[in-house]
């Protein structure tokens, strides 16, 4: 059985078009990784739970805000190459990526040390025109993005 992750991808009309909200995952594999790094807020949740309610609690959980009172867009599933299954909603809003907070998690490092630190899911957030969010975006979401332009666009 894959695992399974919901998320929402922000997304706004700017002058020059559609604009999405990413993040950055925390943390030390991801520090200096920029291009094909970069993600829709998102997380895990147990099969057979609503992917929409979780969603909506990854989304708060890696930035703070909450996604209340907007129209969602379903994106539907994308397939991961690791074979993770992420749903997806987009929704269209205006957040200042400055004002991210996201929660923690522990893990050993350097590995092998024995020394636990904790970092921040998220460390940073963005939002990018449709041709940068293409080079910054993990890969295997990218199809969320061609899926955003048909139902926004």
């Amino acid at each position: 059985m894959p695992k399974l992750s919901a998320g929402l991808l922000p997304f706004r009309r700017a002058t020059g078009g559609l604009e999405v909200f990413l993040v950055h995952p925390g943390g030390p594999f991801w520090k200096k990784k920029d291009l094909g790094a970069w993600t829709l807020p998102k997380g895990e949740y147990e099969s057979g739970s609503d992917p929409f309610v979780a969603a909506l609690r990854e989304f708060e959980e890696e930035t703070s805000f909450r996604a209340e009172g907007a129209e969602f867009l379903p994106l539907g599933e994308i397939r991961q190459p690791a074979g993770k299954m992420v749903t997806a909603w987009a929704f269209e809003t205006d957040l200042d990526p400055t004002q991210v907070k996201s929660n923690t998690f522990e893990m050993e490092c350097p590995p092998k040390s024995g020394k636990v630190q904790a970092f921040p899911e998220v460390d940073r957030a963005g939002w990018f025109p449709l041709a940068e969010a293409r080079i910054k975006m993990l890969p295997g979401q990218l199809g969320f993005l061609e899926r955003l332009v048909e139902r926004a666009g």
